[in-house]
């Protein structure tokens, strides 16, 4: 791992127990959602508890999608400087038209994801603070992989 980032949490659900098979990582927190079935906010919830139990002290997080194949550690690093030059709160991608993961929040804002219901993501957030929204140039960002279809494309 070649990003800033001290850790790494990474939330299954609707085939966690499949998937818990086929990972062989030990540098990462595997975390199982079993509320899966509610969307989104639930992953973001059990990821952020899980970083709180394990790192109280954990001045931010980045959240991140798992269909978006040209995330690097450059992208990350880039969040997490550009949040230490502007002490914006949110450090979000920007892919030329729109905003979003991966993105960075600053642990003021915890409770807020921590509060998040439904199939939501965090731009509820962003889009709550917009003027503190810093961003970082990422236009592969808007490349995700959500069908055989689009990974037989992006080959």
């Amino acid at each position: 791992m070649n990003s800033q980032a001290q850790s790494v949490v990474v939330v299954l659900g609707a085939n966690a127990e499949i998937l818990l098979k086929e990972i062989n990582e030990t540098r990462v927190t595997l975390v199982k959602n079993a509320e899966w079935q509610e969307g989104m906010a639930s992953s973001i919830r059990a990821g952020l508890n899980t970083v709180i139990k394990k790192s109280p002290l954990a001045d931010a997080v980045i959240l991140m999608v798992c269909d978006q194949p040209f995330v690097s550690a450059a992208v990350l690093n880039d969040l997490i400087s550009t949040q230490q030059k502007t002490g914006k709160p949110v450090v979000a991608c920007n892919y030329g038209d729109t905003i979003g993961p991966p993105a960075l929040f600053h642990q003021s804002l915890f409770d807020e994801l921590i509060q998040l219901e439904g199939d939501v993501g965090a731009r509820k957030i962003i889009l709550q603070h917009s003027g503190e929204v810093a961003t970082v140039y990422f236009p592969e960002g808007k490349i995700d992989i959500d069908t055989e279809a689009d990974y037989n494309a992006l080959l």
